[in-house]
């Protein structure tokens, strides 16, 4: 475990379910600060454990002291980011944008996450800064929904696109969460914007084995899976462009606790991870730790050190 880097207990985050209300808060007006502890946090899956380490690197190159802390569930996270438990996190552009948007308006209000980046960071720093967060630029790394097919399917049907699968009119099974045939991303999108005959969800989950597997054997035609998924290769898969933009604008983007972490020192710190890192990157740093069984810490500083972003 590199310095700094210990895991914070959950207790932490014990009476911080709600946070302070948006009336008392003040944080829209108030100076960014400038906390030379500052504690990362991670959402606990592969991806956000190696963006919350390369954070928490650079930063500890740039002068601060970081704590990690490691809350898998964002209805404690992201109250313990506006409380200032915790400093930094990585999130996801449009997924963030929809959270903060139903918590804010119900759960019932329409979505404002959408495959435009622009609109979508918008109206996410829209939400976000009444709650006394900042959200920084996004990078190019996106981690969006996407669908794959055996590489052999492709070729021999002449596929490189959702849209040429949808005109080449062939009937498909696609492996996915059983939630597929209601997501507008997913069976419903697929269907109206690319014409593709969906003729049956296999529930099997997004992009696990059992559903790769599927596809790989010929049982299911295609998978829905991440463009951050580090083992298609493994199953001769490939993935089918989204070239109408089907999905939503999930690019990686540092949220921080504008009251403690919102100085130009953090932000440079930041932005220097989110000028070269791109989603085949994050892609490759997730197969090294999900397939080779290497430490998220060392994936982390390899990269950043390869980039020159680390001495």
């Amino acid at each position: 475990m590199r310095r700094g880097g210990t895991l914070l207990s959950l207790a932490l985050l014990t009476g911080c379910a709600t946070g302070p209300s948006l009336e008392n808060r003040g944080a829209v007006t108030a100076p960014p600060g400038d906390s030379k502890h500052l504690t990362i946090g991670s959402a606990g899956f592969t991806e956000s454990d190696l963006l919350a380490q390369m954070y928490a690197l650079l930063l500890d190159q740039a002068g601060y002291k970081t704590s990690m802390l490691t809350v898998a569930n964002r209805e404690l996270y992201e109250p313990a980011l506006e409380s200032g438990q915790i400093d930094v996190v990585p999130e996801y552009a449009a997924t963030f944008a929809d959270w903060l948007n139903a918590k804010t308006h119900g759960a019932d209000a329409p979505p404002v996450g959408s495959p435009d980046l622009a609109t979508t960071m918008k109206a996410l720093r829209a939400l976000a800064t009444p709650r006394g967060l900042t959200v920084l630029d996004p990078g190019r790394a996106v981690d969006q929904n996407a669908f794959a097919v055996t590489a052999a399917y492709a070729v021999q049907h002449h596929l490189k696109t959702l849209s040429d699968l949808g005109a080449s009119r062939l009937p498909v099974r696609l492996a996915a969460g059983d939630e597929c045939v209601q997501r507008p991303y997913c069976e419903p999108g697929l269907k109206k914007t690319y014409g593709i005959d969906i003729t049956g969800v296999d529930p099997k989950g997004v992009g696990t084995t059992q559903a790769k597997r599927a596809v790989q054997s010929g049982q299911d035609q295609m998978v829905l899976t991440t463009t951050t998924d580090a083992t298609l290769d493994e199953f001769g898969l490939v993935l089918l462009a989204d070239d109408k933009h089907l999905q939503n604008a999930d690019y990686i983007v540092p949220v921080v606790n504008r009251s403690r972490a919102g100085s130009e020192g953090v932000i440079k710190a930041l932005g220097k991870v989110n000028d070269v890192l791109t989603t085949a990157d994050l892609a490759s740093m997730n197969q090294q730790v999900d397939s080779w069984r290497r430490l998220p810490e060392d994936v982390a500083r390899t990269y950043l050190k390869d980039k020159g972003l680390l001495k």
